[in-house]
């Protein structure tokens, strides 16, 4: 529903002005509807790229490799390595996208798609794999029942057969460094194995920003691998990354309001020559070209858009960027009770008497308690177990950290911790947290001289 016209912006009353004057006949808030629908659509599916001019050779290699195992039933393996946001995800979304254009290829090919960051050790792999298959159903909940079962059945349900009857299996695993540190290796070891085997066409893709990644290995998983490796670096000019803005915020030609269309690319041509956005976008790419932290960027630019701000301002891209390089734990700190910001400076007062040695809970309760007999008042004054509570309640924010190795037997008051805060993060915090109170805040900034 449009927003009564008084308060609506100038702006907003300018566009409603010339759409009348042009005879339009939707109103601006359906518009408005249609557009964000329209951007968000785009910004949140990642749409496949027609083609990747830049890894035209990496693209060729990569769909032969693949046409190969789905057509001719030869097992490969391959790692695609490069930095995020240099399009390896791109590149394989493209491969694919070419590789079942055939149709006995779309009919036969099985792809199994992984992720070291969900599937965090072998068992929950496994158990993702026998889902993707189909599996699952088969033999019911024995599917389910121990790892070495689950493997035993998967393996022989991949090797049933020859190569001229099995159907062949693509393995994606993204983030491939990460199920190099699961136990043993077993899942790596297994699925090369069987790239290797006679009986079953299977082909492993591996996506990595890990440069070291077969160092990561162990001898017996990386004497199966096939050692093909693609390499993409972002070859992307602050030019083409601008290109890539304007492209991202236009609509198409077939938006169902003509003029209004062409009244928003106009708008936003004049967006992306704004200086101050140029040198928001500069450091954005200075910062990470990965056309995921774009999307980002652009999605919270699209969230202010309104009947009442119908176009995104330089004043939106500018509030967007600040969200998006705000620290998380410098955001956390401020939601922390007032016990537990007194903790974080105890804490910050022994790092720079000790020199950034651990320190336990009984050594921060003392620092604590020296500040409450400095401030003779107990306005703070907590027993023992609540400043435990709220230790505990740090610990668990991740805020600090237990030191490794340190003993399971020590008791909860010695055991010795880290503190995962610089000093700019918390003097920011103390500037920024609601109604701090004054003596806390001139004790927080003396731990910093």
């Amino acid at each position: 529903m449009d927003v009564p016209y008084p308060a609506k912006s100038f702006q907003s009353r300018v566009i409603m002005s010339k759409r009348k004057a042009k005879g339009a006949s939707k109103p601006i808030g359906e518009c408005i509807s249609q557009l964000q629908k329209c951007l968000r659509e785009r910004l949140c599916h990642n749409r496949i790229p027609s083609q990747l001019e830049a890894s035209e050779a990496q693209h060729k290699h990569l769909l032969g490799l693949l046409q190969r195992t789905a057509n001719n039933g030869e097992s490969n393996s391959v790692l695609i390595i490069g930095p995020r946001g240099s399009g390896k995800t791109a590149l394989l979304k493209c491969v694919l996208r070419d590789l079942l254009q055939e149709k006995e290829v779309q009919k036969n090919l099985l792809q199994v798609h992984l992720n070291g960051l969900l599937q965090t050790d072998d068992r929950i792999a496994l158990k993702e794999i026998t889902r993707q298959l189909n599996l699952e159903n088969v033999v019911g909940d024995k599917v389910f029942g121990s790892f070495a079962e689950n493997l035993v059945f998967l393996l022989e349900a991949l090797k049933k057969g020859d190569r001229s009857t099995t159907r062949p299996v693509l393995f994606v695993l993204d983030e491939f460094d990460l199920f190099a540190h699961h136990k043993n290796q077993t899942l790596l070891y297994n699925l090369l194995d069987v790239s290797q085997s006679a009986q079953a066409p299977v082909a492993v893709v591996g996506l990595t920003c890990r440069l070291d990644v077969l160092e990561l290995l162990e001898k017996r998983v990386k004497s199966r691998f096939s050692h093909r490796q693609i390499h993409l670096l972002s070859t992307l000019s602050f030019t083409q990354y601008l290109e890539q803005v304007a492209s991202q915020l236009s609509l198409p030609d077939d938006f169902p309001d003509r003029e209004f269309a062409l009244d928003w690319n106009s708008s936003m041509r004049r967006f992306c020559e704004d200086k101050s956005v140029e040198g928001i976008l500069q450091r954005h790419f200075n910062s990470s070209k990965d056309f995921c932290s774009l999307h980002m960027l652009l999605m919270l630019c699209l969230s202010r858009i309104s009947t009442v701000n119908p176009t995104i301002k330089p004043a939106d891209i500018l509030e967007a960027s600040r969200l998006c390089f705000s620290d998380a734990k410098s955001n956390m700190l401020h939601g922390l009770s007032i016990l537990e910001l007194c903790l974080v400076i105890a804490m910050k007062h022994l790092n720079d008497v000790y020199e950034g040695e651990p320190f336990n809970f009984q050594m921060v309760h003392n620092e604590f308690k020296k500040f409450l007999q400095r401030k003779s008042s107990s306005v703070y004054n907590f027993e023992q177990p609540v400043v435990m509570k709220a230790f505990e309640h740090l610990q668990q924010l991740e805020l600090i950290r237990p030191v490794d190795g340190s003993s399971a037997k020590t008791q909860r008051e010695y055991q010795l911790m880290n503190l995962a805060l610089d000093s700019s993060q918390i003097i920011e915090a103390l500037h920024k947290y609601p109604q701090c109170p004054t003596d806390i805040k001139q004790w927080g900034m003396s731990a910093f001289g």
